[in-house]
């Protein structure tokens, strides 16, 4: 298929390939393919996918920021992948004339049996951000510095991520921060003695408290590289010892051509009543106590009952004072009459008769 004007291939950073389209590659090492629509300056978008599948290999990642910039396909394969050819289709849309055109890439993935690399260093480069690390004049000046300080006889860039996909933060848009890249390569020589500075007691404790460890080959990074010694990783392939156990066989492991024997239909009958009463009586009697305590706490222990009876007398007494400043005519009121004589305790009768003329009477009457 003949790609549009507006779409060129890219040339691959670590992939070499026999043709347009076929590429090699090995699980020691990164690749990255580029997806440029350099030709014109419309804003194209790419769509990856394993062919027959809706999405990429696991071991496969892309990126485009915007649809004007160039979009990467990069990763590092697996040696599952090792001898069979993984076909990626790409799929490209010109956003501007609504154009689609499609084309396949073949990945042949090779055994990396031949450059063993058993010494392998992570590093965290904080001044990046994953596509312009897989640049291939970017990748090849890291390599060339990591050289200079390691010595090897065979070094590869073993896989490259972005430090969002291990749960960085997205950074602010500002000072032109990036998001950070961690970048793995291997090696065939022990790691040199700049890098194992880090393992040191004193830098362990200036990255316990957040500080920048003493690292004497980091001016040879610094010039272009920013790299976070704190994070660095070595992994020494050759001391590792095999995590494979073999299984034991032993109680609760059936033996090869074991069957199963479920219980006998001849089960014991139980007795739930006991238990159905226990369930329903225990918090009955705990309800009914609980009620009855505070039934008396509410009704027999109630205190205020001499209160309310002279409240009871004060509401009665300003309802007649209030009634006798509407009508004057009304005869005296009885809570201001005497009712027992002082010395004998007789009755007394009333001052003055039902027909007396009360209005030039005084509220308060002089005592005799």
């Amino acid at each position: 298929m003949q790609l549009p004007r507006w779409w060129e291939l890219g040339d691959p950073c670590a992939w070499t390939g026999q043709g347009r389209g076929t590429r090699r590659m090995s699980p020691a090492t990164t690749g990255t393919f580029l997806l440029t629509g350099e030709i014109s300056n419309d804003p194209i978008t790419f769509n990856t996918n394993l062919m027959g599948y809706p999405d990429r290999p696991g071991w496969l990642r892309y990126i485009q920021r915007t649809p004007y910039s160039d979009g990467v396909l990069y990763g590092s394969p697996t040696a599952e992948g090792v001898g069979k050819p993984t076909i990626i289709e790409i799929t490209a849309y010109n956003r501007r004339t609504f154009e689609t055109a499609r084309h396949n890439l073949i990945i042949n993935v090779m055994s990396a049996e031949d450059f063993p690399l058993p010494y392998q260093a992570e590093f965290f480069i904080k001044n990046m951000n994953v596509e312009e690390m897989l640049a291939s004049e970017v990748l090849g000046d890291f390599l060339g510095a990591v050289k200079n300080v390691w010595q090897p006889e065979h070094l590869n860039a073993i896989n490259i991520t972005s430090a969002l996909d291990r749960g960085g933060r997205v950074p602010l848009p500002i000072n032109d921060m990036k998001e950070g890249v961690y970048v793995m390569v291997g090696a065939d020589v022990p790691f040199s003695s700049c890098l194992r500075e880090v393992k040191n007691p004193q830098n362990q404790l200036r990255c316990s408290q957040e500080m920048e460890p003493g690292i004497t080959c980091d001016k040879k990074f610094r010039t272009q590289f920013y790299i976070d010694w704190c994070k660095i990783s070595l992994v020494d392939k050759t001391k590792q010892v095999p995590t494979y156990q073999e299984v034991i066989r032993g109680e609760g492991i059936l033996p090869d051509g074991g069957e199963y024997k479920p219980p006998s239909d001849s089960l014991k009958s139980r007795d739930y009543y006991t238990d159905f009463l226990i369930t329903l009586a225990v918090p009955s009697a705990v309800a009914l106590v609980l009620f009855l305590i505070l039934a008396y706490i509410m009704c027999c222990r109630r205190e205020g009952v001499i209160q309310l009876v002279h409240h009871s007398a004060i509401q009665k007494s300003t309802k007649e004072l209030r009634d006798m400043s509407k009508n004057r005519e009304i005869a005296w009121p009885l809570s201001t009459l005497p009712v027992f004589h002082p010395v004998t305790g007789e009755i007394i009768p009333p001052l003055h008769a039902d027909n007396y003329d009360s209005t030039n009477m005084p509220l308060m009457q002089t005592q005799q």
